[in-house]
């Protein structure tokens, strides 16, 4: 049976890849993101600031109304503003803090209601390692994506008797625009990959993908790295 999904931050990388994933299924794939751009298949998308609590609550609204109650949502929008702690403005910690933490609440909080009713669903974080392995300059980011784990297992427990459940993918060094970004550190990482290779956004997709179906109904507030053994032992 085909589901509603929703991805966010779906216009390019590990988002489209994802939107991609689903639309491979047959399923109906709702885009959000800020340019709205979106992977050709999808069944609709929105250009939306998650960071913005009501132009979530819109593009939602109109989702659920046009294809029905949402079966899986998949929160990947995120951005980095990286500095060191001491040199970092407040305005890269609260845009980081805005659109990849308060901006994943936004989405779940818009979306999980027609679940329960429903009395099904996925919840799919797409986190990072960062906040195990500690990555210098991302203070930010480790924040925000530590502050999914905790968000994600709250809702878990809150949600589990009514069919919905609730993980974090945390993904290690992915070939992204994001991560072109990092410079000399990217080699750096790179070259402790216990696998011997960057990660593509596929492979991220891949374990959303099982997430969310029905070989994983018995999982919920897990965490699982999309690494390569990057972060083994953290």
């Amino acid at each position: 049976m085909s589901r509603h999904v929703i991805v966010t931050g779906a216009s390019r990388g590990i988002g489209a890849a994802i939107a991609d994933h689903f639309i491979g299924l047959g399923d109906r794939v709702v885009a959000l993101s800020r340019s709205g751009d979106a992977p050709s298949g999808c069944a609709k998308s929105f250009a939306v600031d998650v960071s913005h609590s009501n132009e979530v609550n819109e593009a939602v609204k109109a989702a659920i109304e046009e294809f029905g109650p949402v079966g899986v949502t998949v929160v990947n929008a995120g951005v980095t503003r990286d500095g060191l702690a001491m040199r970092m403005t407040d305005e890269q910690w609260r845009e980081v803090m805005a659109t990849d933490l308060d901006g994943a609440f936004y989405t779940v909080r818009a979306t999980m209601a027609s679940m329960v009713r429903a009395r099904q669903g996925s919840i799919i974080f797409i986190g990072s390692i960062s906040p195990f392995i500690g990555v210098p300059g991302q203070a930010n980011y480790a924040a925000a994506k530590a502050g999914l784990v905790g968000l994600a297992r709250s809702l878990a427990k809150e949600v589990a008797t009514r069919g919905v459940t609730v993980n974090v993918v945390a993904p290690g060094l992915i070939e992204t625009d994001m991560t072109s970004d990092l410079g000399p550190a990217k080699d750096q990482m790179a070259a402790m990959i216990p696998m011997g290779r960057i990660g593509q956004p596929s492979d991220i997709a891949g374990v959303v993908g099982f997430l969310a179906s029905n070989h994983a109904r018995y999982i919920t507030g897990a965490v699982i790295a999309a690494d390569g053994g990057l972060a083994l032992g953290h």
